[in-house]
């Protein structure tokens, strides 16, 4: 929740769990009861924050794991019965931009495009930002191009087996880890995705620009953070050498080792080596000297369009939360 402000808006208050909601998705094509159970739990804090706090403009959204299942829409009308909130089961397409619009003031203003990528539970969505040409209406970077890969960390967890007992004490491996990015790799160039994205100036981007939790997580590690803390993790600077290191990393911890770590943490301990597999799929298709960490996305993207249709559209336009601090990281601590 957030309240426009000079620069942006200010945050009133935020929440944040992680609930798995494509767990098995893969294998039964629905949502589960277990997981459906613990996103409503989650859902019914939101609807109480917003109600307390007399939020004027809400939108909620759903994302993959309802546009895969086949008890998707069931559950969206499930979740309004329980908590009153009206979710929209939105496109890959407006996926994309928001998670686009939510980032793009960390995008360097010196380079002229950047890739821009979303990690998402059931899919992972890849932004080509023109910056040399911005929407009259938004002021936001031009969208060049698009994609949505249906994988995952839900997914991609689930269909490696990461979620057996057998990786609670020891961990997953380099071979297995290296794998799942031979996997994703092959899945993002069978998608199409790299012929997509090749034909950009130069054939690869000035940057990268993630966004998701997975990227947040390896930044906090790579930063070597007592606690996480998104004051030093947004806008970070990644070398890309740092992110393969980071990942073998967490793929040698076991299960009960990453649930223990500080910018880990239980919620996220099983989802985070797939993550980390995305992420270098990633890195080594569309190769870059540098990676900006982005601790916004889809929320702030939400959040611009609401002050936006609400007319405080020279705010939305204005860079949000202010100028980003630029600090990189070299090597691991």
């Amino acid at each position: 929740m957030a309240k426009p402000a000079p620069g942006g808006f200010e945050v009133i208050d935020a929440f944040s769990r992680t609930v798995g909601l494509g767990e098995q998705l893969n294998s039964t094509g629905a949502l589960s009861d277990s997981s459906m159970d613990r996103a409503i739990s989650a859902l019914k804090v939101c609807a109480s924050k917003i109600k307390r706090d007399g939020a004027t403009h809400v939108r909620a959204i759903a994302t993959e794991a309802c546009r895969f299942a086949e008890n998707g829409a069931a559950f969206i009308e499930r979740v309004e019965r329980e908590t009153g909130l009206h979710f929209d089961i939105i496109t890959a397409g407006e996926e994309a931009a928001l998670a686009a619009a939510g980032c793009a003031a960390l995008a360097d203003p010196t380079c002229e495009n950047v890739l821009v990528f979303d990690i998402g539970g059931g899919s992972t969505e890849l932004v080509w930002l023109d910056l040399c040409e911005r929407c009259e209406t938004t002021g936001q970077p031009r969208i060049v191009a698009w994609t949505s890969l249906p994988c995952g960390v839900v997914t991609l967890t689930d269909m490696f087996g990461l979620s057996d007992e057998c990786f609670e004490q020891h961990c997953i491996g380099v071979e297995l880890y290296d794998k799942m990015v031979d996997y994703v790799r092959d899945r993002l160039r069978a998608s199409g995705a790299y012929e997509l994205f090749a034909d950009r100036p130069d054939d690869r981007p000035a940057h990268l620009l993630g966004t998701s939790g997975t990227v947040t997580t390896v930044a906090g590690i790579a930063l070597g953070l007592k606690k996480y803390d998104r004051a030093k993790v947004d806008g970070t600077w990644l070398h890309l050498d740092l992110v393969r290191q980071v990942s073998l990393r967490v793929a040698k911890m076991s299960r009960a080792a990453r649930s223990r770590h500080p910018c880990i943490g239980a919620d996220r301990a099983e989802f985070i080596v797939a993550g980390c597999a995305i992420l270098e799929a990633i890195r080594d298709l569309w190769p870059s000297d540098r990676l900006r960490v982005a601790d916004r996305g889809l929320r702030e993207g939400i959040l611009i369009r609401l002050m936006a249709e609400a007319g405080d559209s020279a705010l939305a336009r204005e860079r949000i939360m202010g100028a980003a601090k630029s600090h990189t990281v070299e090597q691991n601590s």
